[in-house]
């Protein structure tokens, strides 16, 4: 059985980092550093007060600690992490630009007055729900023991607890409506004989291949060889030349071991004379 390090060194890049981050976004939040309305989504203060992190930060909000928050969480990790393993094996741009797809999708949809709402972290791991019964509409799953049913359906079984709990329904349907236009443009309209016209935009390649993180198979862009060093500057020799860490490692890579001496291990060297002196 594996440690919770070794677990935690496993889990795929994109799922760890957004799972850590609501982590981290909830612990702040219980420890008092900051309020949910200074990270709630605001369409008038960003337009108003130029608040434009209120665009990113509400997704990394999913409540304080509860029992909701724990199972969004269970959802990230089992979910998210199977998406990122499955069907988004060895691309990992595809799957971040289909979570940057849901977070725009979702801003707009908020914009409309009766769709409003303050957080849209719930919405994003809906999505993902969403996203893996389509993607394994027949695999079994088993809710709290109880229910055993196929994976299509488990974004409604889900949809139909969140009501018995009463909690609200809307982060659900928003969830839904994101992820199945998403799956719409990019397996369903291409099925149907559609042009396939909704790639991954080439910064978000960029954006991976800089992280250094996950793999893209059919990347257009190269792997940043520098992304994930913790230091890197410039050193100097003694007697002034100055080299960079790069050059560095290239040079201690590059040298051949040299040949052994074959006088090494005499302690002294030099001329000899005879007695006779000769």
């Amino acid at each position: 059985m594996s440690t919770p390090a070794e677990y935690y060194r496993s889990l795929p890049p994109v799922s760890k980092a957004y799972g850590v981050t609501c982590l981290m976004t909830t612990s702040a939040l219980y420890l008092g550093l900051y309020y949910p309305s200074t990270i709630a989504l605001s369409y008038e203060d960003v337009i108003k007060r130029f608040q434009i992190w209120r665009l990113i930060t509400n997704f990394f909000y999913l409540g304080p600690f509860s029992f909701p928050f724990a199972i969004r969480l269970i959802m990230i990790a089992k979910y998210g992490v199977s998406l990122e393993r499955g069907p988004f094996d060895k691309r990992t741009a595809d799957y971040v630009w289909m979570l940057i797809f849901g977070a725009l999708s979702l801003l707009v949809i908020s914009a409309l007055p009766f769709l409003r709402s303050p957080f849209l972290g719930a919405s994003i791991v809906f999505m993902i729900v969403y996203m893996w019964g389509r993607e394994f509409p027949n695999a079994r799953v088993n809710i709290y023991g109880v229910v055993s049913l196929k994976g299509f359906y488990l974004p409604w079984a889900m949809m139909a607890l969140d009501l018995i709990f009463g909690s609200p329904l809307k982060p659900d349907i928003l969830g839904v409506i994101a992820g199945h236009l998403y799956y719409f443009l990019t397996v369903l309209h291409p099925l149907a004989g559609g042009k396939y016209i909704f790639k991954t935009p080439l910064l978000v390649h960029k954006l991976v291949a800089h992280w250094g993180e996950g793999v893209q198979v059919n990347s257009p862009v190269r792997l940043d060889p520098s992304a994930g060093t913790a230091f890197r500057g410039k050193s100097y020799r003694l007697d002034g030349a100055r080299r960079s860490t790069r050059e560095q490692a290239q040079t201690s890579n590059n040298t051949l071991p040299q040949q052994p001496n074959a006088n090494d291990g005499v302690s002294f060297r030099g001329k000899s004379h005879r007695l006779n002196g000769n």
